[in-house]
């Protein structure tokens, strides 16, 4: 065993974990100053559930070890509860259990960035049961298809999802998505997609209306969320080599650009670059890089930052044209931008991309497994949101929106002025 990538994924998980914080940093800035508490709950909640759920089965769902193609739903009852990888094998390269701490992070932050779409205006319990069975049906499945996959030792795919193994086989090229843009921008971004058509638009929805209350905490955030995606990033490629090494760089380079690009596109339209779109384009451009980080030369990762940048810039705004109340933007950046890097890769990965080798069969095989998993995710969304919307209600009374949720949800002011203990 290798003690030194093993510490190399142990600490990518820390860092991974910590982006969910951030990403509640983030969030809380952008909503209103009364309902800061309950935006932020809505990431914390995410990690004690889906943390809980996914050593009792989530594991067994993403990471069946089954020879052949693994199905699209399937479940490993030796894995649930992880006590089967207590034991390392003689040869292996690492734990098992760094391996699954690794991955419990990816399905956090995944679910926790689909609370940003309905900001303001959702119930805390329905979001908790929305988020299990979400995760269950949906995400849990969808890594599956897009990480697990395993080599034999001619180097060929053994078993695997059908984005790899499925696609490799048909094609003969499998998807390229190195840290998730399919299974968790693309996934989450659908998901939110859904959950804010089912709940509707908020009060007084329109451009202007709904201001950050707090663009420090944005910015905090962003940078919590920029410092831990090097874990998301590098982590992936599970050992500390010259990959990993090229994971950092353009994890450096195309958000770097898409800042840049973001800010020029706000000064075009708005007259003044802002804190909140120098963060939004950071995030965007780490979206953008998150599937293509370990397949692009670094330049060709500062090309997709402009791009992300500029193109995400330009797609938040069409809510108010569509009237879709995504309330942080998840579907202008994650969607938006989990396309972008996804497609992105069929032009110009190293060695099969359009251009730089390839005949376009890299662009056929990204663009079925990044629009299967998103009508799969925003289906399974739909039909979970409009179930709990109808039965036990999954936004709150107008009134509670208007006043904010923070007292209402969890009986806390995010905000305390003055003491008023006697």
């Amino acid at each position: 065993m290798d003690q030194g990538n093993t510490a190399f994924i142990l600490f990518a998980a820390a860092l991974v974990l910590l982006m969910t914080p951030g990403l509640a940093f983030f969030y809380g800035g952008l909503v209103k100053a009364k309902s800061v508490i309950s935006m932020m709950m809505m990431s914390f909640g995410a990690i004690g559930l889906i943390g809980v759920l996914w050593v009792l089965f989530g594991y067994s769902i993403a990471f069946p070890a089954a020879e052949g193609l693994s199905p699209l739903f399937a479940i490993d009852p030796s894995a649930m509860g992880l006590s089967s990888l207590l034991e390392v094998p003689e040869d292996a390269a690492y734990p098992p259990l760094a391996f699954a701490a690794f991955q419990a992070t990816f399905a956090i932050i995944t679910v926790a960035l689909v609370s940003g779409a309905i900001a303001d205006r959702a119930k805390f319990g329905s979001w908790m049961i929305f988020a299990g069975i979400w995760a269950t049906v949906v995400y849990f499945p969808v890594a599956s298809w897009v990480f697990n996959f395993g080599l034999a030792d001619d180097g060929s795919f053994a078993y695997g999802g059908w984005t790899t193994y499925g696609l490799q086989e048909t094609f003969g090229l499998g998807v390229i998505d190195f840290a998730g843009g399919t299974a968790v921008h693309i996934t989450a971004g659908a998901a939110a997609l859904a959950l804010a058509l089912v709940l509707g638009r908020r009060v007084g929805f329109g451009k202007g209306a709904h201001v950050p209350h707090n663009p420090p905490f944005v910015l905090l955030g962003a940078g919590l969320l920029w410092f831990g995606w090097f874990g998301f990033n590098a982590g992936s490629e599970l050992a500390a080599d010259g990959v990993a090494a090229l994971a950092v760089v353009n994890t450096i380079a195309a958000p770097a650009a898409a800042l840049l690009a973001w800010l020029v596109v706000e000064k075009i339209r708005d007259g003044k670059p802002t804190s909140v779109g120098a963060a939004s384009g950071a995030v965007a451009g780490l979206v953008a890089i998150t599937p293509a980080c370990a397949s692009l030369d670094p330049v060709w990762a500062i090309v997709l930052g402009v791009i992300a940048g500029a193109v995400c810039a330009i797609a938040i705004d069409l809510k108010f044209k569509l009237g879709l109340d995504d309330s942080l933007d998840v579907v202008g950046i994650h969607l938006v931008g989990g396309l972008i890097g996804t497609l992105y890769l069929g032009f110009f990965a190293n060695g099969t991309g359009l251009f730089l080798g390839g005949d376009g069969t890299q662009l056929l095989v990204q663009a079925i497994a990044a629009f299967a998993i998103m009508a799969y995710s925003f289906v399974g969304a739909l039909v979970i949101g409009f179930i709990i919307h109808k039965t036990i209600g999954f936004r709150v009374k107008d009134e509670d929106e208007i006043a904010g949720l923070d007292t209402v949800s969890h009986g806390e002011a995010g905000y305390v002025l003055e003491d008023t203990r006697v």
